[in-house]
Order: structure tokens, then sequence, then C-alpha cells
């Protein structure tokens, strides 16, 4: 397998997803704010719900890479447990993570049991059932059902972390420390795993971010011909769509558009309010109405050069960045309580699987239907758990390849 993404609706090839798991299980009415989920939710449905979702996937030809099951292979590698055991032991909320047993302990875990404490998290509890010598002044003020490491149960948005674009790959630093560490699972499969490694390919950023500089990949869309769109909103900050383009700009992509967007949660990404489904066509949300865009182009000499655009000109902008002379936008006829609903529920977060082939929520009735009548091939799933963290079929997809456009 090479890695390559050239555009957002080539016919896909290898995905990476995470079936959900006992991270799911750590979510709690109290805890679930600052885990970035709206409600705990089933996991048996969501994974139920899940497994619909990769068997589109597959039964369309596309080669499924379980999260869970590479970070597990990865530490196989010794170079690479280490490294994991150091980096986030050292973010152990009960600083218990410095001592020197618990390292020894968590070296000495098989692949798959890390694997699962990484995702998962541990409790105090579970962690003295397996080395009741650790101590620490934290530790001991702790409750037994308290978490010594958080879960990480937003890897299931596999999109958000880790972003292929063209010929490399960006590990994305987030905006919320619920999520900063999925970026270090990333960064070890992407070094280690012998899919991975040995391969030549850029890395456009590493997940480290610098003062102001946040990017996740709901945000980040491949729409060919060079160009890349990127939406600066709640979670991506234009410091970090400046560092992303100066780094594709090295690697040969000629213009990103930066689509500047209203910051709230049922807005958070580019990617719950547009996405594309085929050739010069995007599904779009009534509520977002045209966006301020700002178009940055490489100077000879390194730097960016930055045109602004007015919210009218939106769609020129991205139509003249793929060489077309305009582009269609599909948007439901809908009153607005109707579409702010389906849009709550990622009514425009469709996953294209080939050229005007998608795969969205069945709960978007609407959507649905509307899309079916003007000739996109729509493939529901069910996704009533899974939604529960505001995200849809293509925050849930990290591709890998997809085949070139014709």
């Amino acid at each position: 397998m090479r890695p390559y993404i050239g555009s957002e609706i080539g016919e896909l090839e290898t995905v990476i997803l995470h079936r959900p798991g006992t991270e799911m299980l750590r979510l709690t009415p109290e805890n679930k704010d600052d885990l970035l989920f709206d409600d705990v939710l089933w996991l048996e449905r969501a994974q139920e719900e899940h497994d619909q979702f990769a068997k589109v996937l597959t039964d369309h030809g596309a080669q499924v890479l379980y999260l869970r099951d590479l970070l597990s292979q990865t530490l196989e590698v010794p170079e690479a447990r280490s490294y994991l055991v150091k980096e986030v032991l050292s973010a152990c909320e009960s600083g218990c993570g410095s001592d020197s047993s618990v390292q020894d302990w968590a070296e000495r875990l098989s692949p798959t049991d890390l694997a699962e404490v990484l995702i998962a998290g541990i409790t105090k509890e579970e962690l003295l059932e397996q080395l009741p010598t650790v101590s620490s002044m934290t530790l001991a003020a702790m409750g037994d059902d308290d978490l010594l490491l958080s879960p990480l149960p937003n890897h299931l948005f596999t999109r958000d972390s880790s972003s292929w674009v063209y010929q490399g790959v960006s590990i994305n630093a987030m905006q919320h420390p619920a999520r900063r560490r999925e970026s270090l699972s990333y960064r070890a499969i992407y070094r280690w795993h012998p899919l991975f490694a040995g391969q030549d390919f850029p890395l456009w950023c590493d997940g480290e971010a610098s003062p102001g500089a946040t990017m996740e990949g709901g945000d980040i869309q491949i729409i060919g011909n060079g160009a890349v769109m990127v939406g600066v909103s709640e979670r991506t900050s234009s410091q970090g769509v400046e560092q992303l383009s100066a780094a594709l700009f090295k690697g040969g992509v000629e213009q990103v558009i930066a689509v500047h967007m209203v910051k709230n949660r049922a807005q958070m990404h580019l990617d719950t309010i547009m996405t594309m489904v085929d050739h010069g066509t995007f599904t779009k949300y009534v509520g977002a109405g045209m966006m301020p865009t700002y178009t940055l182009r490489p100077n000879d000499d390194g730097s960016i050069h930055t045109t602004e655009n007015p919210p009218e000109a939106m769609n020129d902008v991205i139509a003249q960045a793929l060489g077309l002379d305009s582009i269609s936008t599909l948007t439901t006829p809908q009153d607005l309580r109707a579409a702010a609903r389906e849009q709550w529920n990622d009514g425009a977060n469709t996953l294209a699987i080939a050229p005007g082939v998608v795969i969205t929520y069945e709960s978007n009735v609407n959507t649905n239907e509307y899309l079916t009548s003007k000739g996109v091939t729509v493939h529901p799933i069910p996704g009533s758990e899974l939604g529960r963290g505001r995200g849809g079929p293509h925050c849930m997809s990290c591709p890998v390849s997809r085949k070139p456009l014709a």
C-alpha cells in the first residue's frame, strides 16, 4: 500500500477506523462534557452501528485498518513501546507515571493490553490490582474509580487527529486537552508500524502545537487539482492553517483556501457543514451561508501570499481552485428547524467512497432523499449512538489511499 489522497471523492482504497470499545464505558454524565461528548452511549449498539459502517466500506472494496490493531502491532516494536510508555505516562493525571515501577509494569504488558490502557485509560483500582506496591500522596487521595489516565473516546473520529493530504500526512495538534494524546498514537504508528515504516512520505505536521496553532482533520478537505480547503473553526486556528500551508507548499500543493466559519459546537469543523460528494459538487448546510475565504499561495521566496475574498465569492474561489467555471452546492430544501436538526445530526457530514457515492446517517431522511434526487448514490447507516459525539461518517474515517480521479 502506498498512501496517497488526491481528492475527497476518488474511489476509497484504504481507510483507518476505530471501533468503539471500553473507553466509551468511561463516559459518565459528569465527565462527558470534558471528554467532548454530548451524552453517554450504549456501547453494544454503537459497535453494531460501527460494524455496519465498516461493512459498507468493505463491500465497496475498501481495506479497513482498525486503529486498535495498528496500535497493538506498533507496540510490538520495542522503540515504539518505550516511546509511548514514556510520553503517555508523563501525562498521567495522578503523577504516578513518574514512578519507575509503573513504567516497568507498562513495559511488561502485552501489546494488546498496553494498547487497551493507552486508549481506554486506567483507574486507581485497576492499577492497584496489578501493581499493589505503587504509592503516591496524590494516588492515596484518589477514589478507587478515579481515572489515573483519561480515556480517549474521541479516537472514534479518526479523521481529526491524522489527515493524509496528497502524498504526506499531517498529525494534527488538537484544540482540547481531552484529545491531545491521540496524536501520540499516530506518531508511533506512522513511524514504526510495518505498513508505514520505511515509506518516504512527508510529515506535514507532527502534532506538536505551537502557541495558538491548532489543526483538526475535520477542517481539512483535499478537493484536488493541487488544492486544499481548510476551515478556520472552533477547533482550527488561523495560525494552524498557515503552518500547515507552509509545509504543503514545500511539497507541491499549489493553493490553500481558508474558510472562516462561525465558531460554535454545532459547526465545530468544516465537514459538519460542507463535504464533497462528486466532481465539483458539495453538500452544504443552509445555515452556513456564504463565508469569507482567504486564498493562500506560495511566493518564490518561500513566503505565503494571501488574498482576502468576500463571502459572496466563496463558490467562485472554490471553482477557480478546481479549474472549473462553477461548482454545485446541494442544500436540502427544508425549513430552518428541520435543517438545524439534521445538521446537528451530521446531515452534511458525508463520506464519499467513489465519485457520487456516499455514506450518511440514516436519520437525516430529508438530506438523503434530496441527495438521491440529485443523482447521488446514498448508503445510509444507523447512527443513533455513534452520533452522540457529534460526528458522522466523514468524521469517523481517516482515508489513507484513494484511486486517482479519471
